[in-house]
């Protein structure tokens, strides 16, 4: 029995030129429906074959005439009378800025003078108001000299009351009433302001810089034309200006905050100097209070003297002048202790009135002295805010006449996409190739019987062939490639282990794959070629 010859396998070359002569013609005609005309209110575009140019297929060496296009956009009449007078008017402007843009060198090439600028202050220069503290109070007597002895012979006349009771003691000192302020904190970290106010100011640039980005791509200007960087620029300059604002109000806070650290610190100085002045009028007070009861024992004691010395008056008139002087003497004792007492007081309230005073005056000096330094510090400012203005008022001027408006541009509309599919003629060529040598491999395989059948007849053995490989015995189970799973199991052995001791029984065919003789290979004949 002859063996039938498997299907020859197709031509790659072949094959190849017809896949690319096919996606060609395709390319072509999917070109020539893309190619939509289209006329609008603002203008046309038009499409035009303007010749062809020769490409060669490296494979086939095949020549082939590939058409060109050219897509042509017209202006309507008004847009295009638009368009002339827009590049009539950027011509004057352009050519403005560039006469006004040479008077930039001079003005560029010196650099911005703040020599005369008025001096800014210096913080250095202010001295630090030197309160003069309240000294400790008079020391006020407490005592009367001795007026002499009363004579006190007469019997039944009972003692005399020669000392006064004491009447409490002196308040010498008014105790601490709080500390002076002597400087305030007028530094403040302007960060926080300036991140809180840029934190609400980003998304609204953000915003803007989105909006304009899609109003200038709907408008046609690409990324890098003139257009578009002039209004890109415009964005910037106002984002910059929004952000130097921002840093301003910043600093304009901090001014305020320093303000109200001054403030403070003469409020608790006012308040330091009104609780001064309470305790100070409430040791006057309490040593009035002192002195008036001083001089109510006084005069106790003077009563009783006198109820004693007129009891004996009659039998001592001696007795009683010589105390009557001894009284006199002692009333002027006392009546000289308590204007030297009021004196002193007196003279202790004066200086720290004084004192006071003096430190009213420290503290004026010191916010005259604040005043000056913050009005050199603006004068300096508002001179520098007037240089940079008439430096950057050229730059600004330019800038706006390059700046103009476009011209709209026509808005084409999506045309209906028509397109020719490909043809795989590669992938139908291989499939007819596998069909038929699925179709010789059904045929090989069903042949004969599965471990013999007619001597002479050589199955499909090749272990790469085959599928779902099970071993039984010295046999092995499995399905050919391309069978499927529901398809009956075979039974045979692989070639590849028959032909390592039996290769008499092994034929390699043309598509490459080995087959085995069983009939030579169960046949106790002896061993025979297979042709």
């Amino acid at each position: 029995m002859g063996k039938p010859k498997a299907p020859k396998a197709p031509d790659p070359a072949q094959t190849a030129a017809a896949q690319t002569g096919t996606n060609i013609g395709t390319a072509i005609a999917n070109q020539t429906l893309g190619n939509v005309n289209q006329v609008t209110p603002d203008g046309a575009l038009t499409y035009n074959q303007t010749g062809t140019k020769q490409w060669t297929d490296p494979t086939s060496g095949k020549i082939y005439d590939l058409p060109t296009y050219t897509a042509t956009q017209t202006l309507s009449a008004g847009q295009q009378a638009i368009k002339n007078q827009s590049d009539k008017a950027e011509l004057n402007l352009a050519t403005l800025a560039a006469g006004q843009s040479a008077k930039l060198n001079d003005l560029l090439g010196r650099p911005v003078d703040t020599f005369k600028a008025p001096a800014a202050g210096d913080p250095s220069k202010i001295g630090l108001p030197l309160y003069t503290g309240y000294g400790a109070g008079p020391t006020l007597q407490t005592s009367l000299p001795n007026a002499g002895n009363i004579q006190s012979s007469i019997a039944g006349a009972g003692n005399i009351q020669r000392d006064v009771a004491n009447a409490g003691p002196i308040k010498t000192s008014i105790g601490n009433t709080g500390n002076i302020t002597n400087s305030y904190d007028y530094s403040a970290d302007t960060t926080k302001y300036e991140n809180a106010l840029m934190e609400r100011m980003n998304p609204q640039l953000a915003q803007s810089r989105q909006a304009l980005e899609t109003q200038l791509a709907n408008q046609g200007l690409q990324p890098g034309s003139e257009a578009y960087n002039r209004a890109i620029d415009a964005a910037t300059r106002q984002e910059n200006d929004a952000r130097l604002g921002a840093i301003l109000n910043a600093g304009q806070e901090q001014s305020r905050l320093a303000g109200l650290a001054r403030d403070q610190a003469s409020f608790q100085n006012s308040a330091q100097q009104q609780n001064f002045n309470q305790a100070l009028a409430a040791a006057g007070f309490t040593n009035q209070a002192q002195a008036q009861q001083y001089g109510q024992n006084a005069n106790k004691m003077q009563q009783a003297n006198a109820a004693q010395a007129q009891q004996f008056g009659q039998n001592a008139s001696q007795l009683e002048a010589n105390n009557a002087a001894q009284a006199q003497s002692f009333q002027q004792g006392l009546a000289s202790a308590g204007f030297s007492n009021d004196a002193r007081q007196q003279m202790f309230q004066n200086r720290n009135s004084t004192t006071a005073a003096n430190n009213a005056l420290a503290d004026q000096r010191f916010n005259a002295q604040q005043a000056q330094l913050s009005a050199q510090n603006n004068a300096r400012s508002q001179y520098l805010n007037e240089l940079y203005a008439a430096r950057n008022q050229p730059i600004n001027e330019i800038s706006s006449l390059l700046s103009g408006a476009q011209v709209n541009q026509p808005n084409f509309v999506p045309t209906q996409g028509v397109s020719i599919p490909n043809v795989d003629y590669a992938g139908l060529v291989q499939q007819d190739y596998a069909n038929r040598v699925n179709a010789y491999n059904t045929k090989q395989a069903g042949i004969g019987s599965i471990l013999g059948g007619v001597a002479g007849l050589a199955s499909l053995s090749d272990e790469r062939a085959k599928k779902d490989i099970k071993q039984v015995g010295g046999l092995y189970e499995y399905r050919y490639k391309g069978e499927g799973k529901d398809a009956p199991k075979r039974i045979g052995v692989m070639a590849q282990e028959v032909e390592k001791v039996r290769p008499d029984v092994v034929i390699k065919g043309d598509d490459g794959f080995r087959r085995v003789d069983y009939g030579l290979l169960f046949s106790a004949a002896g061993k025979r070629k297979v042709a």
